[in-house]
């Protein structure tokens, strides 16, 4: 018979080995963050993206007492870098900022060689970007809001040329979504990026463009531009006299791209917790809000479970918008 001491070994190294993770684990956490952590912005410097990446991440850093280091992968609205950010080690040392082309991108390019939703976990919104409705005031001298627009439209027979940042972008699905339930139509004139298409929107070679509101508050302010809507479902702060589309005969209508903070799948919860958290007090402090603003984005924070229902919400809905209207990247 066997022994009540040999009994109890294996009992007590079942146990061990048991509790080993679990203190390795708190160790980790408590360790974390021991090195600079990566923030992969999947769009080129300077864009609204990296933009509000670099004011929140300098913030975040500060919280986190270890450096938030900005790495640029851009291609393919946003795939290239998400897709490099899903490969990296679930170590809580890489993280990307999800926007919404990066969101919505399985529709237009099909497979991008990962899942925004299995490979990835949220941590949290960080940014709301209205997209605002221009045009060029002097091709379009009386069109000062969305019903003369429409009204213009109409008298062209869907032969007025509107512009966007390119096929697929935000500024194109919304364009189309606006002209479903206004039931008029214009010719869609994409460009490869938002800097040339207002350019040429100023030059006046095309008269009207949704875009975000970054791209073209400097230029509304200087008067080449018109703002005649904001897409949002409320008015923003920088642009306080221009109403909503919804204000203008289509109510509920809401439109706003965003911009969310995601790490790779199976990034322990004590981390996602911790980098959330961070985020959180980043987004909260005045300064930080006055800077993204300043460039034409609004804090908004959001939680981890909060950021992954906006996922799925949009994804579903701007889906729609992409299948029904034909929507390519082409």
């Amino acid at each position: 018979m066997a022994s009540l001491s040999s009994l109890r070994n294996p009992v007590r190294r079942a146990l061990l080995a048991l509790a080993l993770p679990l203190v390795a684990g708190a160790a980790f956490a408590q360790a974390w963050p021991a090195k600079p952590i990566t923030l992969i912005v999947p769009f080129p410097p300077g864009g609204p993206t990296d933009v509000a990446s670099r004011i929140v991440a300098q913030k975040m850093s500060v919280a986190l007492k270890q450096s938030i280091v900005i790495d640029n992968r851009s291609g393919a609205s946003g795939t290239v870098g998400a897709a490099t950010a899903a490969r990296a080690p679930a170590d809580g040392y890489t993280f990307v900022m999800l926007a919404t082309p990066t969101l919505l991108a399985s529709h237009l390019y099909g497979p991008t060689g990962y899942d925004i939703f299995k490979n990835f976990t949220p941590v949290g919104s960080v940014y709301d970007l209205p997209i605002v409705l221009v045009v060029n005031p002097k091709s379009l001298p009386d069109v000062n809001g969305v019903q003369d627009l429409i009204a213009k439209a109409k008298a062209e027979g869907g032969k007025l040329n509107y512009t966007t940042a390119g096929a697929g972008s935000f500024g194109h699905l919304t364009t189309e979504q606006l002209k479903t339930i206004g039931k008029f139509d214009m010719q869609h004139v994409p460009y490869r990026g938002s800097a040339p298409a207002v350019t040429d929107l100023i030059g006046g070679q095309v008269p009207a463009m949704f875009s975000d509101l970054v791209g073209v508050l400097p230029h509304i302010k200087a008067g080449k531009l018109r703002a005649i809507a904001v897409g949002s479902g409320k008015r923003v702060s920088l642009l306080p006299d221009v109403k909503t589309v919804a204000e203008q005969g289509f109510p509920g209508f809401d439109a706003t791209s965003w911009g969310g903070l995601l790490a790779p799948a199976g990034t322990p919860k004590d981390v996602i917790d911790r980098m959330s958290a961070a985020l959180k007090t980043a987004l909260a402090d005045k300064q930080v809000q006055e800077k993204l603003e300043s460039v034409g984005s609004f804090a908004a924070y959001r939680t981890p479970e909060q950021t992954g229902v906006r996922m799925h919400e949009d994804f579903e809905r701007w889906g729609k918008v992409i299948r029904d209207n034909h929507i390519t990247n082409q």
